[in-house]
Order: C-alpha cells, then sequence, then structure tokens
C-alpha cells in the first residue's frame, strides 16, 4: 500500500479513468492497514542446517514519505573531544575508533533502520507497545532525560559492537541513560549467538538469549514472559526492572513468583478480529505454525512459548518461504487461490500475512563463525516484498553499494543524524534509476494480476537465487584466498561481485516491468 499512490502517479496517463477511481478506492481502504508491523525470525546455530545463526527481519511502515538508503559507513577514527549529538538534546562522548557498517537506511524515520557490522553484528527491530505511553509523566519521573534515545541505538551497536552481548550492553547503557523513546524489541545478533532485547519506554530493559537449538517468530508484541535474573547465561536485565514494575502496581511478588515481563510491561498490540476471536497474535501464530509443522492450538488459554524447536534444521531458503507467506491453503486464506486477488489488497498482519505490500525490504542475515565475518557473515536482501523480489547477498566485508541503491549526504562520513531527518525532499521523489522505487513498481504490477503472474516471476527468481547460492560456495574460497593475503583485495572482490549480482537483478526487474506494463497497459 505504502507505494500504491507513487505507483498511480507514475502510470496514471496509461489508464482509464475507471481504473484509476477503482484504484485510488483501493488505496485509500488500504490506508487503514496496521502503521507498523514489521516481523522477524531468530534461528540458534543449532537450528540451522549450516550451523549459522540465521536472522530474518521485514521492514514495514507507513510513513508520509519513503525511501530506503542502502549503503556502507565506514570505520573511522574520531578526536578525544568529539560528541555525538541526539536528536531530542542529549549528547554523548563519542569512541575513539568506530567500525563500519551496513546500513538499510530508512530515512526520515526514528525507529526502522537496519544494520550488519563488519563484525558480522546484526541489530533489526520491531516495535512492541507497552503500558508506559505519557512521556511527559515519564520525564518527570526521570525516565527520560535530556529528550531521550531512539535513533542512535542501532547505530551506536553498528558503530561499537563485537559481538552480540556487547551490542545489548551498548544498547543498555545508552537507555539508562537518556531513556528509550520507543516501545521496542531488538534482535541482537552475531555468529554465535542472538538475544532479543526488549525497551519499554523509559529506562527499564530486559534482554533474553535465543537458545542454540530453538528458533524465534517475533511479531509486533511482547514474547519474553518469565524472567530469571540470576541466570545470566539466558538473561540481562536493568537493575530496577522488577522494582519499577512494584512501584508501578504492574507486579505483586506476593501473589505472583516468578517475574513476567510480558504481564507487566506489556500490552496488546491492536484491536483485530485475529486478536478479538482467539487472543494472540495471527503472525506468531503462523509463524510458530511454519516453524514446527503443527498448528498451535488456539483454544487454550495463555501465551505461546518464546521459542519452538523447529521440524527439521533451517536453511536461507527456509527463512525465505515464511517471510513469503500469506496463510496460503489455510482456511485464514481469503484470496481463494489468489482467485479474489493479489494477498496484497486483500489482507495485512491483522489477518496473519507475514508478507505484506508495505515490505520495503525483506533481510535474511547469514552469520557463519567459521570464517572472518568479512566473509562468513552476508546480509541477503530483498527490497519490496519479498514473494514477488529477490534476495542478493551483501557481505559484511564490502566497502560500498552501487549508485543505484543508496543516495549519499556531502557529510555522509561525519555526521548521520542531522540529514537522516531532514534531507532534501528530492529523496523521497520517484526516480526509475533507484533499485528501490524500480523492485516496488515490480512488486505493484505484480499485484494488478497477482494469480497470473506470481508464479512466473518466482520462478525467474528462484532460477536467480539457485544460481547465487551455487556461487556462493567458489566465491567465498576466493574471497578466502585473497582475505589471507590482503583483506583489502578480498574486500574489493566482494564488493564488485555484490554490486555486479545487484545490478543483474535491478536489469531482470526493469524487463519484467516493461513485460508487465506491456500486458497490463498495451505499452
Amino acid at each position: 500500500m505504502r507505494l500504491k499512490c507513487y505507483f498511480l502517479s507514475t502510470v496514471s496517463s496509461y489508464l482509464p479513468g475507471v481504473w484509476i477511481a477503482s484504484g485510488l478506492i483501493i488505496f485509500l481502504s488500504l490506508m487503514a492497514k496496521d502503521a507498523q508491523a514489521c516481523y522477524a525470525i531468530v534461528a540458534g546455530k543449532d537450528a540451522t542446517a549450516d550451523g549459522s545463526v540465521l536472522v530474518a527481519h521485514s521492514e514495514l511502515n507507513k510513513p508520509d514519505r519513503c525511501f530506503l538508503n542502502f549503503h556502507v559507513i565506514p570505520g573511522m577514527s574520531h578526536p578525544a573531544d568529539s560528541r555525538i549529538q541526539l536528536q531530542h538534546g542529549g549528547s554523548y562522548p563519542d569512541v575513539e575508533k568506530s567500525y563500519s557498517f551496513l546500513w538499510s537506511e530508512n530515512m526520515g524515520l526514528e525507529g526502522s533502520d537496519g544494520v550488519m557490522n563488519q563484525w558480522g553484528v546484526v541489530c533489526v527491530s520491531d516495535g512492541t507497545p507497552s503500558k508506559e505511553t505519557d512521556m511527559q509523566k515519564l520525564k518527570d519521573m526521570g525516565q527520560i532525560e535530556d529528550g531521550g534515545i531512539g535513533f542512535r541505538l542501532r547505530i551506536e551497536v553498528a558503530r561499537r559492537a563485537r559481538t552480540a552481548r556487547q551490542g545489548v550492553r551498548i544498547v543498555a547503557d545508552l537507555v539508562e541513560r537518556f531513556g528509550s523513546r520507543h516501545a521496542i524489541h531488538f534482535v541482537i545478533a552475531d555468529a554465535q549467538e542472538a538475544w532479543i532485547m526488549a525497551l519499554p519506554k523509559g529506562k527499564q530493559w530486559v534482554a533474553q538469549r535465543v537458545r542454540d537449538d530453538r528458533v524465534v517468530a517475533l511479531p509486533n508484541v511482547n514474547i519474553i514472559q518469565k524472567v530469571n535474573p540470576s541466570d545470566t547465561s539466558r538473561f540481562m536485565v536493568s537493575d530496577h526492572l522488577i522494582d519499577y514494575a512494584i512501584r508501578r502496581g504492574w507486579y505483586d511478588p506476593q501473589k505472583e513468583d516468578t517475574f513476567n515481563y510480558k504481564k507487566a510491561y506489556g500490552q496488546p498490540k491492536w484491536t483485530g478480529w485475529f486478536e478479538d476471536e482467539y487472543g494472540k497474535d495471527p503472525r506468531q501464530f503462523r509463524g510458530q505454525w511454519l516453524l514446527t509443522g503443527k498448528k498451535p492450538d488456539l483454544s487454550k488459554e495463555g501465551h505461546w512459548p518464546f521459542s519452538v524447536s523447529p521440524r527439521k534444521k533451517l536453511t536461507l531458503e527456509d527463512l525465505r518461504q515464511i517471510m513469503s507467506d500469506h496463510m496460503e491453503g489455510t482456511r485464514f486464506d481469503p484470496t481463494n487461490g489468489y482467485r479474489e486477488g493479489s494477498p496484497h489488497d486483500l489482507m495485512g498482519p491483522r489477518d496473519g500475512a507475514i508478507c505484506d505490500q508495505r515490505n520495503q525490504e525483506v533481510g535474511i542475515f547469514q552469520l557463519r563463525s567459521w570464517m572472518p565475518p568479512a566473509v562468513g557473515c552476508v546480509y541477503w536482501r530483498s527490497t519490496a516484498a519479498v514473494c514477488s523480489g529477490v534476495l542478493t547477498p551483501w557481505y559484511a566485508g564490502i566497502t560500498d553499494t552501487p549508485e543505484s541503491y543508496h543516495v549519499n549526504p556531502p557529510t555522509r562520513k561525519n555526521n548521520i543524524t542531522p540529514w537522516h531527518f531532514d534531507p532534501p525532499q528530492s529523496v523521497f521523489q520517484y526516480n526509475d534509476n533507484k533499485a528501490f522505487w524500480i523492485f516496488n513498481t515490480l512488486e505493484n504490477l505484480v499485484d494488478i494480476g497477482y494469480r497470473k503472474d506470481i508464479d512466473t516471476i518466482r520462478s525467474v527468481w528462484s532460477s536467480f537465487e539457485k544460481e547465487a547460492r551455487a556461487m556462493q560456495a567458489p566465491v567465498e574460497e576466493k574471497a578466502l584466498e585473497l582475505y589471507r593475503k590482503n583483506p583489502q583485495q578480498a574486500a574489493q572482490f566482494l564488493t564488485h561481485y555484490c554490486s555486479g549480482l545487484a545490478l543483474e537483478a535491478q536489469e531482470k526487474a526493469r524487463q519484467w516491468i516493461k513485460r508487465l506494463r506491456t500486458k497490463h497497459f498495451g505499452y
């Protein structure tokens, strides 16, 4: 939906007035869909076929304007007296040297970026509402200081962390200093382990480790439940997490033996038909169903577990399929085998659709510990909805992305915050030379004739991705050979390879845009 308006503006000259009117009706009806509905699947290294930690994440938003800026921020040295200035007034000392990182930058938004740094540390996030809603009250209570912090949290994980555990501590330190402006769950992972970190607004936080043999399905709901602060191998918590909940009247240790974060701090995400009927989140239901091969019991009271044991060792392709799911073939599927139209137009996250028309990006991070992070950690990424899109690889060691994937401010290397929130308006204007618009246009064209076109476009991208996976081993063998002699040469090699493959996918998308436009509009 987020791009129907842009799409209509670009093709309106080709279309009869009736089609435009009906298209606008679809657009306006979709405006009522969920404004924010990210999703993640997090698999421990013993739950995957190749021994990697796998993190899949979709970024879904409905801003008034949108552009994903996919680029590399280089590692840099900083003067001893340099400080980071926050968007809302606070500041803190910078580090002497920051790490390089791949950044999927959601321009203008405070809490919607994805990062992977040179050490293979990943940070993505899903908004998860809490009982803390009154910002003024939080300020009065000292839970928000100097305007609080939001946008910089992911960036500081990328700039400073060599491990996931260190990334959790970096977020914790900043939140305890300023207070989080958002209620959110972070996924912070490396090639050894993954953590789910929950922040209500304010200075409290809790993190739970994903067991190596388990998998987490994370929609926009609080999933951390019983917390044992003394078990430091599985939990990290703020010093006053439990005491604060007692003071607010959210937890009574006289009545409950074990502290439950979800019960104390969380509250329902939204009111939708599925949650009204079953009292549970439909995408957590669908994710756990696909992961385990067993449909969770909707009749039972209580909440589903934090993590599950998968029915088999998971692969990159398995996570891709889950992230492309629209409840196909179930009694919750309203499309009747797509005969009623595109699932993107007929359903959304409230209906259990994991893949949604507002997918700005789907990323699957493949984090492998037996190679240097520069080669062993890969960000497989699809612009727009992945059901009609393509995943291409981006290695942690690359130094740049193609010009069509990014726009760069003049001060990119020095001060990223002001430009992120106030870029030129041209950044958000349709530009058919940018990958963001190319792949979203293809998605929208597929949606017009989804039943007839989706299998064809999936076959095109399936062949493309199969070839890319077949190339992975020889490409990495060559990269490792170069890395042992000269890491910079390995970086150049991987940068050239990733850029070339991405540009090839972009050109193929252009060809299919032309074919589908001709099919639907005659030219």
